[in-house]
């Protein structure tokens, strides 16, 4: 299954170390970005010629993932590293699985109780896990670790654990040990941090200004505590970092990659680079070189490079000329082999039986359940619009979405709809963007707003509009209630401008589950204040 090292050729060691990409879905036809992802044919090539290790994947169905997976490793001569970002839990990716809130969400339970907020996270850690393995994933690229301390961040943002050192330290520790207990490897990312930027780093380099007394102090510890916690792998970021190298961004650094993480800290595990697609990088050096860089600089794993068959020839040119060495390869090499080892040592087909019994479990679902109901955030005033005799006419409810060719949260099944409608409100779906207009046949507007961080767009451009929108319908006396979904951030700009008597609910999540709770949480608190004939009002965490 393993063979030595030294019956392998250049070519084949450097391959151990490239992860390529491609969807998890079945038909080359559904491929989402054919730019990234590699079709049937060329992910075969890859796989059982080329002899990559790995391969990171993005989108289908639970169970197509299961099928797809077996048959990789059925083509692959040595067990592969089947992996994808699923911070947020399977169903983030692959529809069918659990999908948990984002991981700030945490934050928030933490605020008030460190300790449930650390089981919930060794909880989250060990339902995903568990779903990971099911479809054959033995590689989740989580927890992020960075320390979101600037709201702004358009990359990091809801993905990351918390704003303050101490917590992310915490939720880190309790993730990574309820994942790694059941035999998957983890991955803290963005080392040296991510959390303090304002450029994403998919498109432009961003600069860390701080110096190493800072660093240690506030982006250092989460990924030390990782460490502790036994954490299988690091990935680094393309960041721009003059205190711990002036001449090379961190991806490139071997300050970076071995001073601190292997010298200091004595980390021995995977080093991997963020997507080697990425613009902050690849836009200046080239794809070849990128790769060349990143293994001079210490990295054990290229995760998807541009093209993985010039990424080979790059560094097999670099060994050739004397730029990297043959013992340099072998050591990356040794410690992927060491990972695969310790967790593919059983990883049979899945029948359709075991996929049913695994996946979206209920005790899996209120897992998630738990997450989003404690860290949700309601304003039941005692005089609130939602139970006004003035407010029960001509009811509507607008919902917004920052980006609707991009909300798979929201379809003609979502609770979004059909819970409101069930309710007797009219409904209209808008993207945020939409010039505001007037209709004369709403009068009573309960506004539902979709809106959170996300890689390669941000929310800046959509916040402004929404709060367009927001005071418009308050100018014009129509709102009714606000339900607003994904980013503490934006509700913090956008709630206070409500008036008192504005019933109001935040939630982390967006997807099915949290669209349920956040209704019935609203709706029930109505129908208690028309029985009761007043509201009790309350202000916090919804227990």
């Amino acid at each position: 299954m393993f063979p030595p090292l030294s019956s392998l050729t250049i070519a084949q060691l450097i391959a151990q170390m490239i992860v390529v990409r491609t969807t998890g879905f079945l038909f080359d036809q559904q491929l989402q970005y054919p730019a990234w992802e590699a079709d049937s044919a060329k992910l075969r090539h890859l796989v059982e010629t080329v002899g990559v290790g790995g391969v990171i994947f993005l989108g289908a169905s639970a169970a197509e993932m299961a099928l797809k997976t077996a048959q990789l490793q059925a083509w692959a001569s040595i067990p592969l590293l089947l992996c994808a970002d699923v911070e947020e839990g399977v169903g983030q990716r692959f529809s069918g699985a659990t999908m948990f809130p984002p991981p700030m969400a945490l934050s928030a339970i933490a605020a008030k109780n460190l300790d449930l907020a650390a089981n919930l996270a060794r909880n989250m850690g060990e339902v995903i896990a568990q779903e990971a393995r099911a479809i054959g994933l033995n590689w989740i690229l989580a927890p992020i670790v960075d320390v979101n301390n600037n709201p702004n961040n358009p990359v990091i943002n809801v993905r990351a654990f918390g704003e303050d050192p101490r917590t992310v330290m915490a939720l880190t520790e309790a993730f990574i040990q309820g994942a790694e207990s059941h035999a998957v490897l983890t991955c803290a990312k963005h080392f040296p941090g991510h959390g303090d930027t304002d450029l994403d780093s998919h498109l432009e380099l961003p600069l860390i200004a701080h110096d190493v007394a800072r660093l240690e102090a506030i982006e250092f510890p989460p990924f030390q505590a990782a460490i502790d916690a036994g954490v299988s792998s690091v990935m680094t970021a393309h960041l721009d970092v003059p205190a711990l190298d002036d001449q090379n961004i961190t991806t490139f650094s071997p300050a970076v990659n071995h001073d601190w993480l292997r010298d200091r800290w004595g980390f021995d595990g995977l080093v991997v680079t963020d997507a080697l697609v990425m613009g902050a990088i690849v836009d200046r050096f080239g794809d070849r070189e990128v790769a060349v860089k990143a293994v001079e600089a210490g990295a054990d794993v290229l995760m998807m490079p541009v093209d993985a068959i010039n990424a080979i020839e790059a560094v097999t040119e670099a060994v050739a000329s004397g730029r990297l060495t043959r013992d340099r390869l072998e050591q990356s090499v040794t410690r992927i082999w060491t990972a695969k080892q310790r967790i593919t040592q059983a990883m049979p087909s899945v029948t359709q039986t075991q996929l049913t019994e695994t996946i979206a479990l209920p005790q899996f679902e209120q897992c998630s359940a738990e997450i989003l109901r404690a860290s949700m955030t309601l304003h039941h005033p005692e005089r609130s619009r939602l139970t006004e005799e003035k407010w029960q006419s001509h009811r509507h409810s607008l919902v917004l979405v920052d980006d609707l060719l991009n909300s798979p949260f929201l379809s003609r099944t979502s609770p979004a709809i059909v819970q409101v409608k069930a309710q007797g409100y009219g409904v209209q779906v808008v993207e945020s963007s939409t010039d505001l207009f007037l209709s004369s046949s709403w009068r009573s507007t309960l506004l539902q707003i979709f809106v959170r961080g996300n890689p390669l767009r941000g929310t800046g451009k959509y916040v402004d509009r929404i709060g367009q929108w927001l005071e418009f319908l308050i100018r014009t006396d129509q709102l009714q209630g606000v339900i607003l979904y994904g980013s503490p951030y934006v509700a913090a700009k956008l709630l206070p401008i409500l008036p008192e008597d504005v019933p109001s609910i935040f939630t982390y999540g967006q997807g099915v589950q949290a669209q349920t709770i956040a209704l019935e949480a609203l709706f029930q608190q109505a129908r208690t204040a028309t029985k009761s004939g007043l509201l009790t009002g309350k202000d916090g965490m919804f227990a």
